[in-house]
C-alpha cells in the first residue's frame, strides 16, 4: 500500500510538472508568436473584434499620422508619394501586404490588450470602443526620400533599402520597389508582373555577392592565425574543379593582403580564403551572424537567410567565400550584418514599436532594445570597421562617401537567374561611424546592367541616405 501511495505521488508530481511545463511553453508561445496568431487572416476572433472596435491610429516617430479611421474607413497620409513609400512597412486595409504593421500589430490596434476595466467603461459610455494607438520607430519622410533617391538613381528598377540604428535596433525605415498606393488598388495593380505587394526588404532572399566577404573576413580573422600579415596571390583565374573564378574585367591583382583584397573586392583571394577555412568553419561564422536561424522577431516577420548545407564541394565552397553558391539573405538581414560590425560585434534585434498608448493616453508598452546575438568579438569587429572604412575611402564604395561623415561599407555584385535568364544584383551595406548618428544601411538593386556593380548602383543611393541622416544631426 505504501508503495502504491508513493507511485501515486510520483505520478502526480510528473503530471504537475508536465502541466507547469505546458503553461510555461504556452506563455512563451504567446509572447513569441502572439502577433503572428493575431495577424492570421482567418482568425475568427480577430474578424469579430474588427466589427466592434475602431482601429487605433499608427504614427511615425515624429508624430505624423500614417493610418487612421474616418467614418469607419481606414485612411492613410494625404500625399500619395508618402503613402507609397511606406506601404510595405505599414500594410494596407485590404491585407494585400503580408505582415505589415496594420496586420502584425492587430492585438494593439483592435484593443486585444485593453484591460477589462477600460472595456467596461467604454460599454457604459455607449461610445464605440477604440483600439490602441501605435507609434513606430520609423521616419516616414526618410522613407519617402529613399524612394525618390532610388527612382532617380535607377529609374524603373526594383529593389529595397533598410535603415537601422545599430546601437538600439530601431528601424528608421525600409522601402520596397515597386510599390503601390494603398488607397487606389486597381485590377492593374493586382496583375502587375513586378509584384508590387511583395516586400523585397523582408521577404525576398538574394545571393549577397561580395557583401558576404564581411563574413568570410570575420571567419578568417577567427580561424587563420596571422591572416592579416599574409600575402595571397590573385592570378585572375583561380581554377577549382575545372571551373575558373574570375574578378570583374578579368583583373589580375597579383599578391594582395587581405585588407587590400577586401578593398578591391578580389574574388580570387576570397575564394582561396574560403578553401583554406573549410566549409564547417565558414558556415559556423555565417551562423554566428544569423544564417540558418529561424528569425522570430517581436515586431516584424523576416524571411530566414540560408547558408547551404547540401551539395557541397570545393567549387561550391570557393564561391560561397565570394557570396555566391546557394547563399541567400534579405536586405533586412544584411543591414543587421553591417550593424553588428558597427556595434562592436553585437547584433541587435530590429524593432519597429516605439510605444503603444490607449485612446485615453494610457501607456501600454514602450520601446525596449534587445540583443539578438553576438556575431563576433569586438577586436575582430574593429579590424573589419577599418577595412570597411577603406572600401568607402579608396575602394569599390567611394560613391557612398559623404563629406563631413566617416562612412564604412562593402559593395557587392551577385549573379543569379530569374525566370531562366541571368540577372545581376547590386548591393551596398554600410554605416555611419558616429555615435551621434548610429545608422546602418542596406541597399539592394535588382537586375543591374552589364558593366555595373554595387559600387555604381547601390552605393550612390546609400550616399543619398547618409546625407539625409546627416541633416538630422
Amino acid at each position: 500500500m505504501k508503495q502504491q501511495r508513493y507511485l501515486f505521488k510520483v505520478l502526480a508530481l510528473i503530471m504537475f510538472g508536465m502541466f507547469l511545463l505546458l503553461a510555461v511553453y504556452g506563455g512563451y508561445s504567446i509572447f513569441t508568436y502572439g502577433n503572428r496568431w493575431f495577424s492570421y487572416s482567418r482568425n475568427p476572433r480577430v474578424r469579430a473584434q474588427k466589427e466592434n472596435v475602431i482601429a487605433g491610429d499608427i504614427l511615425d516617430r515624429n508624430g505624423v499620422i500614417l493610418a487612421t479611421t474616418v467614418d469607419g474607413k481606414r485612411t492613410y497620409q494625404p500625399d500619395e508619394a508618402a503613402r507609397r513609400a511606406i506601404v510595405h512597412l505599414l500594410g494596407d486595409s485590404q491585407g494585400q501586404v503580408s505582415n505589415g504593421v496594420e496586420t502584425f500589430q492587430t492585438s494593439y490596434l483592435y484593443g486585444f490588450q485593453t484591460p477589462l476595466s477600460e472595456r467596461v467603461d467604454a460599454l457604459l459610455s455607449g461610445e464605440p470602443r477604440r483600439g490602441d494607438n501605435v507609434t513606430l520607430t520609423i521616419d516616414s519622410q526618410l522613407c519617402t526620400e529613399i524612394t525618390h533617391y532610388f527612382s532617380q538613381r535607377n529609374p524603373g528598377k526594383q529593389g529595397a533599402a533598410v535603415v537601422m540604428n545599430y546601437k538600439t535596433g530601431e528601424l528608421a525605415g525600409y522601402i520596397s520597389l515597386p510599390n503601390f498606393d494603398p488607397m487606389n488598388i486597381t485590377a492593374e495593380t493586382k496583375a502587375d508582373p513586378g509584384q508590387p505587394f511583395w516586400n523585397r526588404a523582408t521577404q525576398s532572399v538574394y545571393p549577397p555577392g561580395s557583401s558576404f566577404k564581411i563574413i568570410t573576413t570575420a571567419s578568417a580573422l577567427e580561424n587563420i592565425p596571422g591572416v592579416m600579415e599574409q600575402d595571397i596571390l590573385c592570378t585572375g583565374g583561380l581554377v577549382v574543379m575545372n571551373q575558373a573564378i574570375r574578378d570583374y574585367g578579368n583583373d589580375i591583382h597579383n599578391k594582395l593582403s587581405l585588407r587590400s583584397a577586401f578593398r578591391k573586392s578580389c574574388n580570387n583571394v576570397y575564394a582561396l580564403v574560403a578553401l583554406t577555412l573549410g566549409d564547417e568553419k565558414l558556415r559556423k561564422t555565417a551562423e554566428n551572424f544569423g544564417f540558418n536561424d529561424n528569425f522570430l522577431f517581436r515586431d516584424l516577420v523576416v524571411e530566414n537567410s540560408t547558408y547551404p548545407t547540401e551539395g557541397r564541394n570545393q567549387f561550391e565552397l570557393a564561391t560561397t567565400g565570394i557570396g555566391q553558391s546557394a547563399l541567400a539573405a534579405t536586405p533586412m538581414h544584411m543591414c543587421m550584418v553591417a550593424a553588428a560590425i558597427a556595434n562592436d560585434g553585437v547584433m541587435m534585434e530590429p524593432r519597429l514599436l516605439m510605444n503603444v498608448t490607449s485612446a485615453a493616453g494610457a501607456t501600454r508598452t514602450t520601446f525596449q532594445s534587445k540583443v539578438y546575438r553576438t556575431a563576433l568579438s569586438a577586436e575582430h569587429a574593429a579590424t573589419l570597421q577599418s577595412m570597411m572604412r577603406d572600401v568607402v575611402k579608396s575602394g569599390t564604395g567611394t560613391r557612398a562617401a559623404v563629406p563631413g561623415l566617416t562612412i564604412c561599407g562593402k559593395t557587392g555584385s551577385a549573379e543569379s537567374s530569374l525566370s531562366g535568364s541571368d540577372v545581376t544584383y547590386g548591393w551596398f551595406v554600410g554605416y555611419i561611424e558616429d555615435d551621434a548618428l548610429p545608422y546602418a544601411v542596406s541597399v539592394l538593386v535588382e537586375s543591374i546592367e552589364d558593366g555595373e556593380g554595387g559600387g555604381s548602383t547601390a552605393a550612390p543611393i546609400a550616399g543619398d541616405i547618409f546625407r539625409y541622416l546627416q541633416g538630422l544631426r
